[in-house]
C-alpha cells in the first residue's frame, strides 16, 4: 500500500518459503518457493537477515534481496513476524524501524482471516494461536518502535505514513 501511494520511494521484499504456492500466487512476486533442503543450506550460509518456521514451513528474507532494493535507493519494507524482528534487532543487519500492525481485537483478526478464504480452519486456528502469543509479546517486549491499531484502514495508513516519513526525514538530516 505504501508502494502504491508513494511510487519510487518504497518497495517490499520478496521472502523465501518452503510452503507450496497458493492459487494465484506468483513465483518471485509473492515468494521465492524453494525446497526445505535449499532453505537449510541458505541458513548455514547465513544468507538470511531473518527467518522463522511456522506451520511446518520455513519463511525468510535474504540479505541479498534487501541489498538489491537498497541499492536502488528505495525504503525497504519487510513483512516479518516477531521472531524475525528479534533476529534483526540482534544482528543489526540494517538500520531499521519496527512497526507492529495490531488488529482492533482478537475476534476481528479471526473474522479477517476467515474472510480471506485462503486458509483452512486448522491453519486459521494455528495463526490465531501464533497471533495471540505475538500480540502479548509485541505489547510487552519493547521490540517495536510503534504499534499501530488497524481498526480503520485510512487512519492506520495515515499513522504509518507519518511515522515512516518522520524517520526518513531524520535519516536524511543525519546523512
Amino acid at each position: 500500500m505504501l508502494e502504491d501511494a508513494h511510487p519510487g520511494v518504497f518497495t517490499k521484499t520478496v521472502s523465501h518459503t518452503t510452503r507450496r504456492p497458493r492459487p494465484n500466487e506468483i513465483e518471485g512476486k509473492n515468494y521465492f518457493y524453494i525446497a526445505e533442503s535449499e532453505f537449510k543450506t541458505l541458513i548455514l550460509q547465513d544468507a538470511f537477515a531473518e527467518y522463522t518456521q511456522f506451520s511446518g514451513n520455513y519463511y525468510g528474507t535474504s540479505k541479498a534481496t534487501i541489498s538489491r532494493q537498497m541499492e536502488k535507493s528505495l525504503v525497504v519494507i519487510l513483512e516479518i513476524d516477531i521472531e524475525g524482528v528479534k533476529q534483526m534487532r540482534q544482528k543489526s543487519v540494517i538500520d531499521a524501524r519496527f512497526i507492529f500492525i495490531k488488529p482492533p481485537s482478537f475476534e476481528e483478526l479471526g473474522t479477517r482471516l476467515q474472510k480471506r478464504s485462503t486458509e483452512t480452519e486448522q491453519s486459521i486456528k494455528r495463526r490465531m494461536q501464533q497471533a495471540e502469543a505475538e500480540l502479548q509479546q509485541a505489547e510487552n517486549a519493547g521490540l517495536y518502535d510503534r504499534i499501530i491499531v488497524n481498526e480503520e484502514l485510512a487512519k492506520a495508513f495515515k499513522e504509518l505514513t507519518e511515522f515512516v516519513y518522520e524517520w526518513v526525514s531524520e535519516e536524511i538530516e543525519n546523512y
